[in-house]
């Protein structure tokens, strides 16, 4: 009797262990269910959505994706229009200048060619991205004359003259800057394109 009664309480005691297991079990899926509700869910104290639900549900993500593409929308539109300019110079490429092409020029004075090379860019292309239209005269003017310098080399590149840098960054061209675009050359800042009497400075 002993044995057969020692027998039972070990199955019981398995019994209630499996058990404790299957409520641990239980338990653990009610905890990941409570920190992963989905979003759609209602909430306690929100009135249940009817059977069409899972429609609103679509629908509203469907009103959540015109902003994303009203959002995407202008980048693009400014990238069709965005100016190129140019990089500045780094101290290890300023280094790597020959010092005879160097000569007394600084590493600020060089970037600062740069930076007015960039404006003469800017100004110039603010001009052509706008349509004729809305010109004014002498901007119109303007228009045709860069206009009349593209070639086929300059066919979807940025460039500027000598006469741009002098209107546009109000500096002298003479042979200090020359000997500046020279080193921005062989910085691979830009090469030159010659034609019809103008050199032309493509931006790289």
């Amino acid at each position: 009797m002993i044995d057969i009664v020692t027998l039972k309480q070990r199955g019981l005691l398995k019994h209630l262990k499996d058990l404790e297991g299957f409520f641990l079990e239980d338990e653990q899926d009610a905890l990941h269910l409570k920190n992963n509700i989905p979003p759609h869910m209602p909430k306690r104290g929100q009135q249940a959505a009817p059977q069409g639900g899972g429609q609103v549900a679509v629908q509203s993500r469907q009103t959540d994706a015109p902003p994303v593409s009203q959002e995407q929308g202008p980048p693009r539109k400014h990238q069709r229009h965005q100016i190129k300019e140019m990089e500045f110079i780094t101290i290890p490429e300023f280094d790597s200048i020959p010092p005879y092409m160097k000569g007394r020029v600084t590493y600020d004075q060089l970037n600062a060619a740069v930076q007015s090379i960039n404006t003469a860019v800017t100004s110039k292309y603010k001009i052509l991205h706008q349509p004729v239209k809305t010109l004014n005269n002498v901007s119109r003017m303007l228009h045709q004359r860069f206009k009349d310098q593209e070639t086929k080399d300059t066919k979807g590149q940025f460039f500027i003259v000598e006469q741009d840098i002098r209107e546009f960054a109000q500096l002298k061209v003479d042979k200090r800057f020359v000997g500046m675009l020279n080193m921005l050359r062989h910085c691979q800042r830009l090469r030159e394109v010659r034609g019809g009497g103008l050199t032309r400075f493509i931006l790289l």
